[in-house]
């Protein structure tokens, strides 16, 4: 039998280990809580280190007849070399052939349109490289998930809010959302894009949608919001714009198929009588065929006056919008399947798809 002193130095010794033990566990267990509140703390306050990165690449635009702005909105630097420095914003900013950009550090000089599309809304501005103090970088919008931190730099209400951060989450992705072109009435097409809950206001149109990098993802767009919408701004995902980039710098026309007919909505009732079509009460959704153009792709596919588009290549074309979006996922030359309802009875075509030029 072990001798009693030795027994109280075996005691002591396991109950000193529980202790130092016990110690070692709450160290570590405190400097992991703290490291992780200090982590916390770091990423809230990130977002100013991603905006010194984009902040000196966002200009405003300004556009001009004569002495009189029409119109302001936002624009970043995103290329440059040997002599010019290149600027991506919205084309409804730019509502007359004068057009300026102003900088971060209040430098202003007159900027040239290279190329603009009202149907992308898109527009790419060109001068002296000296102006670009930064670029900014391109990101991907779709790694995003929804809830991702997402900031925009922009000018509200114009210059005198320039350099403007607001920031939230992704809210949404792949919104359709419908727009129109002001003075145009044969109706509004879709646009996918992104929807987040940043504060966006007038003259933040064309400015960058950054994730929490720094990175542009899309370029905020007030053309798509309503006025009675509060905290649901849109932007067109940065892929859709680089898609088209080249086109636009070098001043091409951006070339669109179109299928050479005159239509109007199902539930467009007025026209539709003042044209002697008749549809169904039952049928809600689909575009009726008020003409056809000679030579065009749906007289080729046999389309008649009165037929009822619902849908190409199976996607549904609910309204005139729907229908030119399938459209504009096409080249001029691609191929495509109509299903259409005539005298009652559902058919399908196939056309190839011509030019709108």
């Amino acid at each position: 039998m072990k001798h009693k002193n030795q027994i109280k130095k075996e005691l002591l010794l396991v109950f000193s280990s529980f202790l130092l033990g016990g110690l070692v566990m709450y160290l570590l267990l405190t400097f992991t809580v703290r490291n992780k509140v200090i982590n916390n703390v770091y990423e809230k306050n990130s977002l100013s280190t991603s905006v010194e990165k984009i902040y000196d690449a966002v200009v405003v635009v300004e556009s001009y007849t004569g002495n009189n702005l029409d119109s302001t909105g936002t624009g970043f630097f995103y290329k440059k070399d040997n002599k010019y420095a290149y600027i991506l914003t919205n084309e409804h900013v730019l509502t007359s052939t004068i057009t300026e950009i102003t900088t971060s550090n209040d430098e202003k000089t007159e900027a040239t349109i290279l190329g603009k599309d009202e149907y992308l809304d898109l527009a790419v501005l060109r001068v002296d490289k000296k102006y670009a103090k930064k670029l900014a970088e391109f990101g991907s919008s779709n790694e995003m998930k929804v809830g991702d931190t997402i900031f925009t730099v922009g000018a509200p209400l114009g210059v005198n809010y320039k350099g403007t951060v607001t920031s939230g989450v992704l809210s949404g992705k792949d919104r359709m959302v419908q727009t129109t072109i002001e003075g145009k009435t044969t109706g509004g097409w879709l646009m996918k894009v992104l929807q987040i809950d940043a504060s966006i206001n007038k003259g933040n149109s064309g400015g960058p949608l950054l994730n929490v990098n720094g990175k542009v993802i899309g370029i905020c767009s007030l053309k798509l919001t309503d006025e009675e919408i509060e905290g649901m701004g849109f932007a067109i995902p940065i892929e859709y714009a680089n898609a088209h980039l080249k086109e636009l710098e070098n001043g091409e026309k951006i070339i669109w198929p179109e299928l050479g007919i005159t239509m109007t909505d199902v539930t467009n009732n007025a026209t539709l009588e003042s044209n002697d079509i008749n549809v169904s009460s039952v049928l809600r959704e689909g575009v009726a065929i008020l003409d056809i153009k000679k030579n065009s792709s749906a007289e080729k596919a046999k389309l008649k006056k009165g037929d009822i588009i619902i849908s190409i290549n199976d996607n549904e074309t609910k309204n005139i919008a729907y229908l030119k979006y399938e459209l504009f996922q096409h080249k001029v030359g691609d191929t495509i399947k109509i299903k259409f309802i005539r005298n009652g009875k559902t058919k399908i075509t196939s056309t190839k798809l011509n030019s709108s030029n």
